[in-house]
């Protein structure tokens, strides 16, 4: 029985593979998957990547739709930076609570009570967010982003485990706000000595989302891409994963030789899986849900973001 559910599933893709393919063309859509999607989600992307790779492939498309398995943030920001487009994505439900820890007027009171510091605010944040920011950032360009500005005094809004790891590669002070990514937050210094403990020959890697105290444990620490890119070129042949379990579908793939062992069975981002294969092509046919941003709250999120693209 399970057999043959697994076939009827596999038939049931298949037939949704050839639907997307035919839609997009009639659409001229392009699909961007970020590395947490499920892996029928990555296997059908146009392009896979981190926040700011698909930041920069929304901005840079000559596609009529885009079509943003992430989640919500990811969305409005694809649309930010090309307002002219459709932006997609397939099921609204994908939030993000991290995103949803930060809000204006908290942020507004922290800048009036510091009228020096800029603003930085990390890409996993709201668009109205992003309007009352200087210049945002990912976790691949964090430093980068903190050291082109020339003021000493830094709001960082909203990761704090990210936070106080930028805040390791800094002489300026940093106001840091509270919030964190409830996925990687869940990662212990007990699931990781449990892991070497098991795995003694594997190397950790790490992204800085997680606790201050688990990234101090890493062989590596970097962002999602960094990461990849360091598995892939490492002679190491076993790996401890502390990041959200759907990059194991580019780990696996660019290194099918290697063996990949995810800190804990909690690293899985629920919002991220909402989106499935089926949703895709539905969002495709009907055109909706759609992403809309207003105008205003636009073109004032849109500079931070095309400062943040802007720095080398």
């Amino acid at each position: 029985m399970e057999a043959l559910a697994l076939e009827r599933k596999a038939e049931q893709n298949r037939e949704l593979r050839e639907k997307l393919l035919r839609l997009k063309k009639e659409r001229n859509a392009i699909i961007l998957a970020h590395y947490y999607q499920r892996d029928e989600i990555q296997e059908v992307a146009d392009f896979r990547g981190d926040s700011f790779l698909l930041a920069q492939k929304a901005a840079a498309t000559d596609a009529d739709v885009i079509v943003f398995c992430g989640v919500h943030f990811m969305g409005e920001s694809a649309k930010i930076l090309a307002p002219n487009k459709t932006v997609l994505i397939p099921d609204e439900r994908a939030g993000c609570p991290m995103a949803d820890m930060v809000n204006v007027d908290g942020l507004r009171k922290l800048k009036a009570q510091h009228p020096n510091a800029k603003v930085v605010t990390y890409i996993n944040s709201s668009a109205e967010i992003k309007a009352e920011t200087d210049i945002c950032c990912t976790s691949s360009n964090a430093v980068k982003v903190i050291q082109s500005l020339d003021a000493e005094e830094i709001i960082w809004v909203p990761d704090k485990n990210l936070g106080h790891y930028v805040q390791q590669h800094t002489d300026k002070k940093m106001i840091i706000w509270e919030g964190y990514c409830n996925t990687h937050d869940m990662l212990t210094v007990k699931h990781v000595m449990e892991m070497k403990a098991k795995y003694p020959d594997a190397e950790f890697v790490v992204h800085p989302e997680c606790r201050p105290e688990v990234v101090a444990m890493g062989d590596f620490v970097g962002s999602t891409t960094a990461i990849l890119e360091y598995c892939k070129n490492s002679s190491a042949k076993q790996f401890i994963v502390g990041t959200e379990d759907g990059t194991g579908y580019q780990l696996r793939l660019d290194s099918p030789d290697k063996e990949f062992h995810f800190a804990t069975k909690f690293l899985v981002c629920p919002n991220m899986k909402v989106n499935n294969l089926k949703k895709l092509v539905k969002c495709l046919e009907t055109m909706q849900p759609q992403i809309y941003v207003p105008p205003a709250v636009a073109d004032k999120a849109r500079t931070s973001l095309e400062r943040m693209l802007q720095v080398q």
